[in-house]
């Protein structure tokens, strides 16, 4: 009889005990994100040039009342950090995670710039031909256009000259500046000497430029064609070498 009751009051003992450990496990051990706050902010830029800075993104979520850092998990809006990133024009695309342990993730993709404009104002245009503002921190190692540049001209046929220019290696390694005269007519600056062409309009330029090249490789290789100030090719089927003042004394 004594060793039944001695074994009842260990089952009573072990049942309670147990029972009180899983009680405490589920208040003390149970995840909750009402509980759960951002503890960490982790901001990664993915772009060729680092037009904006991971800091210069944690400051606007901040300035605008959208920092992640000690707001539960299960009210942090996301989409609306993704969406207010996306608003500034040098941001591509935004994503906004968290992960259990109270991590937020934004992962920024930038737009990539092809081609600065340097007029009455500057900007830089991106290869889906959208205008971007150039940023006082980052320097971008793209062709220059200057002149009577218009945005229309910039996102139109400018554009796709300038992408025929980086996608041709021979004038690509030429051509370091387009310059827009007032009359609208083109000027190509050359990376190396001081002899400038003279394309005229945009019209035919392909054409226009591989008669410079055939030219090039014919006569201009040999004897270079620093000797000429300016290359005109605004004349069909002609190109017409102006020479240097020194050089037309000779």
């Amino acid at each position: 009889m004594k060793r039944k009751v001695i074994s009842y009051i260990l089952l009573t003992t072990g049942v309670t005990i147990v029972l009180g450990y899983l009680v405490y496990a589920l208040i003390c051990f149970s995840v909750d994100e009402n509980d759960i706050k951002c503890k960490n902010l982790v901001i990664e830029v993915d772009g060729k040039i680092e037009l904006i800075k991971s800091g210069e993104l944690n400051d606007m979520l901040r300035d605008h009342q959208l920092h992640p850092i000690g707001q539960s998990l299960n009210r942090l809006q996301t989409e609306q950090i993704e969406r207010f990133l996306e608003q500034n024009p040098l941001v591509k695309k935004a994503v906004c995670y968290h992960i259990p342990d109270g991590c937020v993730f934004v992962k920024v993709s930038l737009r990539e710039p092809k081609f600065l404009v340097m007029t009455n104002e500057n900007y830089y245009v991106d290869q889906q031909k959208k205008i971007l503002p150039v940023p006082l921190h980052a320097v971008a190692y793209v062709p220059v256009v200057t002149g009577r540049v218009t945005r229309s001209m910039a996102q139109g046929t400018l554009f796709d000259f300038v992408d025929f220019i980086e996608k041709n290696s021979f004038w690509n390694a030429q051509i370091s500046q387009i310059h827009i005269n007032e009359d609208m007519k083109v000027e190509l600056v050359p990376r190396v000497g001081d002899t400038a062409i003279l394309l005229g309009s945009l019209d035919n330029y392909e054409e226009k430029l591989n008669r410079v090249y055939r030219f090039y490789k014919q006569g201009f290789k040999v004897m270079g064609w620093n000797r000429y100030n300016k290359i005109d090719l605004q004349y069909d089927d002609q190109i017409v070498g102006i020479r240097n003042e020194r050089d037309s004394e000779n």
